[in-house]
């Protein structure tokens, strides 16, 4: 029994010896080192630096260029415009012009605008000057000056006014075909009358055709954010992170009147082609090429019996228009205008009304499952 608890003694002291040595021989651990598995610690290069969120170099080179316009009615104005009202007001039969003879209430309101050239012709939207013909712009370092009008339309929602100023801070323009949806954008304008607000978001769309401009021939390829812009913002600028106008902050979607999240600009490229018309001409210039066309969805090619290509289907061709004269033909489907990609009414309507009467647009189509290249010279549409 003697042996028998020696040796169980020594068994034990030998395991204790065995196991402390085994103890001292392993690598201590820190305590705040952890194991971090080689995949998950890899840095991965996505082509660029950290988003930047700094608005500052935005905003000191676009406030300057955005002014206050105050548009207002004339008195004589007011008074042509209650003539007009009374004369084609069928209660005028039954209360004689005596019901009228009240004074006329004269419109105003008030919006903002972008400094184009350094001579003083400024841009900004239709409807914020439309109802006037006396305006008044405040430059943002205070000044103010009495403006003209230059010239409008309703059809894209752009004007242009003058003062007869030099050396003024025109902006710089950018170019709104290189915008990209995620990428950050300032607005800067007037909103409920605040001189010189700055508000930043994010682009959110392009080529959007909200139907806010009535009539056949409107002209909608918005760029959307949601950079908060409210009432009074209309004409200002929407700017990259450099402070290049890349639109013309026009519209917002709203179930209140106030900013909802989705505010709507003019692309800046299109805005630059009807204002330069409106400054050579009075009017802006639009080529059409004369069809009738589609989104193209995978219902109209069903309907149609052709293949589903993203585009735009055309449904027809006037016969003394552009394109037909080119040899467009109905179910056609139009990918590309100049080599840029269509794949909506809105996109196709703006890459053309960017281009000028007797200039030739090349159209990339597919018929019956072909790709096609034509050369498509177009004209306005009192000659079609």
């Amino acid at each position: 029994m003697q042996k028998f608890w020696s040796t169980l003694l020594a068994g034990s002291i030998g395991g204790l010896i065995t196991l402390g040595a085994a103890k001292l021989m392993q690598k201590p651990e820190s305590a705040n080192s952890y194991r971090t598995n080689p995949v998950e610690a890899r840095q991965v290069n996505y082509g660029g630096g950290p988003a930047s969120f700094d608005f500052v170099k935005a905003a000191d080179r676009a406030m300057p260029a955005v002014v206050h316009i105050k548009a207002s009615e004339s008195r004589q104005s007011a008074k042509q415009r209650q003539q007009t009202e009374q004369e084609n007001n069928p209660f005028r039969f039954f209360f004689g012009d005596d019901f009228y003879s009240q004074s006329p209430q004269q419109r105003s309101g008030s919006g903002s605008g972008v400094i184009y050239t350094e001579d003083g012709y400024i841009l900004t939207n239709n409807h914020v000057i439309e109802f006037a013909d006396e305006y008044i712009v405040a430059l943002h370092d205070g000044r103010e000056f009495k403006a003209r009008l230059v010239g409008r339309d309703p059809n894209t929602d752009m004007a242009v006014i003058k003062i007869d100023q030099k050396n003024l801070p025109a902006i710089e323009l950018g170019n709104s075909d290189d915008v990209k949806v995620g990428e950050w954008a300032v607005a800067v304008g007037n909103p409920f009358d605040l001189a010189s607000t700055v508000t930043a978001g994010i682009i959110s769309a392009k080529g959007r055709d909200i139907n806010i401009i009535k009539g056949g021939s409107s002209l909608e390829a918005f760029i959307q954010t949601d950079a908060a812009v409210n009432p009074g913002n209309s004409g200002g600028a929407l700017t990259d992170l450099d402070g290049r106008l890349i639109g013309i902050n026009s519209a917002i979607a709203t179930p209140t009147g106030t900013f909802a999240g989705y505010a709507f600009a003019i692309p800046v490229n299109l805005a630059k082609r009807v204002a330069d018309d409106l400054i050579k001409y009075g009017e802006y210039r639009r080529p059409y090429l004369g069809v009738d066309i589609a989104p193209l969805d995978q219902k109209i090619a069903e309907e149609l019996d052709i293949t589903y290509i993203p585009g735009v289907v055309v449904m027809g061709a006037y016969e003394e228009g552009s394109a037909a004269k080119a040899g467009i033909q109905q179910k056609d489907v139009i990918t590309r205008i100049n080599g840029k990609n269509v794949t909506s009414v809105a996109e196709l309507r703006e890459l053309i009304g960017r281009s000028k009467i007797g200039e030739t647009v090349n159209v990339t189509l597919v018929r019956n499952g072909k790709e096609k290249e034509l050369n498509v010279k177009l004209i306005t549409r009192k000659t079609e």
